[in-house]
């Protein structure tokens, strides 16, 4: 990045900064701060072990400094200034989630745009929350847009911020479906057995909830896709799975149509052929519906996050906190780009042409000197595909 870019992109960010208004996170004074300056160079260092009491009032601090880059820690302490975590005095931590679009299972890089990145990354959020909501209760939660390829999620319930690595680690395991093991799952009971191929044994998964119900419920609904083929086509469509011949896919079939009711009451051994096909589905019930996240986030106790309501010196978009009603329509590619620097152009040279969606616009650049909205330029800028032109007259 050149000189004349890094200093446009410094001077815009004291521009947003002098109108944003920015809550800070709770219990302001007991977290560590840090942030990364406008360095020249390729290489960035991070400045931290600051408190409140170092850095001063937030909005003051960011309109002096201009950050590229700026952070708060998930962890409270003693003296969140100090040099070392051993001398900070560890009280408690958030719980924090980072999904990134760069690491998600089913984008490609390369490919996929930066709208279907992020698209992709908000479904993984959704199935997040299911898991945070749903599965452990959770109501004390913040979700934010990183302002780059990203959601963080963070969770303030006191009854867990005091758990240490471990146990967070055990929590990551859960909504990641790490060491999910089908028969924990299930229910047994003795029964009367009534022929060859009918278990003496009845084993019936959760309907409701947590993993068994997500599990239950894609099974049932491939027991319900069955149904609704030919004969020939559903048995071409059992033997797909491995170990399934004609005989197994016959006898499956049979006893799916036969036994539709019990399956959606949660029992998968109506017949031998079933229990086999229902146990297969965990691992792809976890494949398909894991929430994906940054595992090392969620278990440092110590971890630094992004500010909401600050600017990502990697886009120029803002960290937007999203209420949990707003999620649905919340469109990071509109909603994050900050007014100041919509309504004007700006001259730059575009070093990598290509896709460009922001701000409700799809259109493609150009390499050249050309002028464009600035929220597009310093989209571009911050990302190292264009630098800044000094405009006519100067």
């Amino acid at each position: 990045m050149e000189e004349r870019t890094r200093a446009y992109l410094r001077g815009r960010f004291r521009d947003y900064y002098r109108r944003a208004s920015i809550t800070p996170p709770p219990s302001v004074e007991a977290r560590e701060w840090g942030y990364i300056p406008w360095s020249p160079g390729p290489n960035t260092r991070m400045i931290r072990h600051r408190s409140v009491l170092d850095i001063g009032d937030i909005e003051t601090f960011l309109e002096r400094e201009r950050p590229r880059h700026v952070y708060y820690s998930a962890g409270l302490y003693d003296d969140p200034g100090a040099n070392s975590m051993d001398e900070k005095g560890w009280q408690r931590s958030d719980l924090v989630f980072d999904l990134d679009a760069d690491h998600l299972p089913g984008v490609t890089l390369g490919e996929d745009s930066y709208a279907e990145m992020l698209a992709t990354c908000k479904d993984a959020l959704r199935r997040l929350l299911d898991f945070l909501e749903d599965d452990f209760g959770f109501d004390d939660m913040e979700i934010v847009f990183s302002g780059g390829r990203g959601y963080h999620v963070h969770v303030r319930d006191d009854e867990i911020r005091h758990l240490e690595r471990e146990h967070r680690r055990e929590i990551v395991d859960y909504v990641r479906g790490i060491g999910l093991e089908f028969d924990h799952l299930i229910e047994t009971e003795t029964v009367a057995g009534l022929g060859r191929e009918t278990p003496t044994e009845r084993r019936t998964i959760r309907t409701e909830g947590g993993w068994g119900g997500r599990i239950h419920d894609r099974f049932v609904d491939f027991v319900d896709e069955l149904l609704s083929m030919d004969e020939d086509e559903a048995r071409e469509r059992l033997q797909t799975f491995d170990g399934i011949g004609d005989g197994k896919a016959t006898a499956a079939l049979n006893a799916a149509t036969n036994n539709r009711e019990a399956i959606a009451a949660g029992n998968v051994t109506v017949h031998t052929a079933v229990a086999q096909l229902a146990e297969r589905f965990a691992d792809r019930t976890v494949t398909a519906e894991n929430a994906p996240i940054d595992e090392p986030v969620t278990t440092d106790t110590n971890r630094l996050i992004r500010l909401p309501g600050s600017l990502h010196g990697g886009s120029s978009l803002a960290v937007r906190r999203i209420p949990r009603d707003e999620l649905d329509d919340f469109d990071p590619l509109v909603d994050a780009v900050p007014e100041t620097f919509t309504g004007h152009e700006i001259r730059v040279t575009v070093e990598r042409a290509g896709p460009v969606e922001l701000g409700g616009d799809s259109f493609t650049v150009t390499d050249g000197e050309q002028s464009l909205p600035e929220h597009v330029a310093m989209f571009l800028m911050a990302r190292g595909r264009a630098e800044k032109e000094k405009e006519s007259g100067v």
